[in-house]
């Protein structure tokens, strides 16, 4: 396990796609290489959950199934919300439709935690588990200045467990390994919920703000973006939730960047992954490309 918990971590540290590395020292693995049987496996899924989320003060940390035969997981995290034709998260249309086939039954909202759908080893079906909603905390979204917003119901979940990675550690590949670390306030308020493939919550959320226009020269669009940002980074905090601003996080690359200097590594980065979503030439990032 001790060598197991080393590779994790140095994989994250070279995770070219991640902005958060700094913290790669203190990633928690747990080791569930033995996992067969279905309630060993849900009990992994439900220990990740308790302690990652830990009462809001989120953890990162990693569960590393099987090398050899893991169970598969359908989902692309442990937590997203369905999807259907006319609400919810249409990234997430597949699998809903794949529960339902499964003998999911929907609430029909914009915001129904999906089932996560699996597969354990030496088994040919799939089964289907929905998560305790006593392990998904969620944070309902408000803004300071306009109360109106509250009115939505808008909410995102306070983990995004990422289930569809490999982990590589000296030539073995894990393929089963969800692994968490904690929100950028742009990946909820400018693409999960703005982007016109996802929520697209752009309208609603002007009529929340009573913005009368979105034409283009009003930059009405742009000031919803920013207020969405200042709305879920202080629900999350009101809420007691772990959660880092982009220039903050541009910060602690920095910082990274630095220690990996001194420690004589080279820092390998995906441009376009590293850059946030919202004004990305105020951070370092943006004005110096990186080795992929």
């Amino acid at each position: 396990t001790e060598e197991l918990t080393y590779g994790a971590r140095m994989a994250w540290r070279n995770s070219k796609r991640c902005i958060g590395r700094l913290f790669w020292e203190t990633l928690i693995v747990q080791d569930a290489r033995d996992v067969e049987s279905n309630e060993a496996f849900i009990d992994a899924i439900n220990t990740h959950l308790k302690e990652a989320t830990n009462g809001g003060k989120i953890k990162s940390y990693i569960t590393v199934f099987s090398q050899d035969n893991p169970p598969t997981i359908y989902n692309n995290q442990l937590i997203r919300y369905a999807g259907y034709e006319d609400k919810g998260d249409p990234a997430e249309k597949e699998i809903t439709q794949l529960a339902e086939h499964l003998g999911w039954q929907r609430e029909g909202t914009d915001f129904d935690v999906l089932p996560l759908i699996y597969k354990l080893p030496h088994e040919n079906q799939m089964r289907m588990y929905e998560l305790p909603s006593e392990l998904v905390l969620e944070v309902p979204i408000e803004h300071r200045n306009y109360p109106r917003l509250k009115e939505l119901g808008i909410k995102w979940y306070a983990v995004p467990i990422i289930s569809n990675m490999d982990l590589k550690i000296g030539g073995i590949t894990y393929g089963t390994v969800p692994f968490n670390g904690w929100y950028m306030v742009n990946e909820i308020a400018v693409r999960n919920f703005t982007d016109s493939y996802r929520y697209n919550l752009i309208e609603k959320v002007a009529d929340a703000f009573e913005f009368d226009t979105l034409k283009n020269t009003s930059f009405n669009k742009d000031r919803i973006v920013v207020e969405l940002n200042d709305a879920v980074y202080h629900s999350f905090k009101k809420n007691g939730v772990s959660i880092v601003d982009h220039l903050t996080a541009a910060k602690q690359f920095e910082h990274f960047e630095r220690n990996e200097e001194h420690a004589h590594r080279k820092v390998t980065g995906k441009w376009s992954w590293l850059v946030p979503s919202l004004s990305p030439t105020l951070v370092p990032n943006y004005h110096h490309g990186y080795s992929n």
